[in-house]
């Protein structure tokens, strides 16, 4: 192994292919906001813990403190184009976007292949980004449907015949 700068580690980190979330969450104004996260892993069964990571002095950071409610949409194959609407924040998000209110009060986010709604238990400093742990609360999955994966820097699907 020789030593790298962060470009090389970038490149390297683009070979572990992920799967693709935006995940919504209210502000304090009850006002509503989303952010597309592939950093989004599986922790445990009992309980039923996830994690994702936020940059550390995102604006929505506060939003996602312990005690917080979020809902985490698993993108689906042909969502590659809300993938890259939620890659920045913006005014009124969800203006053009399918979704419903679900009874939990976030903004759902329709045809997705997934949707764990959390409540974050605890936030860890992981150098320059914050560790979400959150305990999944409720879920909907369709288990037909094709997710988003991202790798080599751009997004694909899985070829299911191998």
């Amino acid at each position: 192994m020789t030593p790298f700068n962060s470009q090389e580690l970038r490149k390297g980190f683009a070979s572990f292919a992920t799967g693709v979330t935006v995940i919504t969450c209210l502000d304090a104004d009850q006002q509503a906001h989303g952010i597309t996260i592939s950093s989004f892993n599986t922790v445990s069964l009992e309980p039923p813990l996830i994690l994702w990571s936020l940059k550390k002095h995102s604006n929505l950071m506060p939003n996602f403190e312990v005690g917080h409610k979020q809902l985490i949409h698993v993108l689906e194959r042909s969502q590659e184009a809300m993938a890259m609407h939620f890659a920045t924040v913006k005014e009124n998000q969800f203006t053009s976007i399918p979704h419903k209110i679900a009874a939990s009060g976030l903004t759902q986010i329709e045809g997705c292949c997934a949707y764990f709604e959390c409540e974050t238990v605890s936030v860890h400093t992981g150098g320059d980004h914050n560790i979400i742990v959150a305990k999944v609360l409720n879920l909907k999955h369709a288990p037909t449907s094709h997710p988003l994966i991202f790798a080599h820097s751009k997004f694909m699907g899985l070829d299911s015949s191998l």
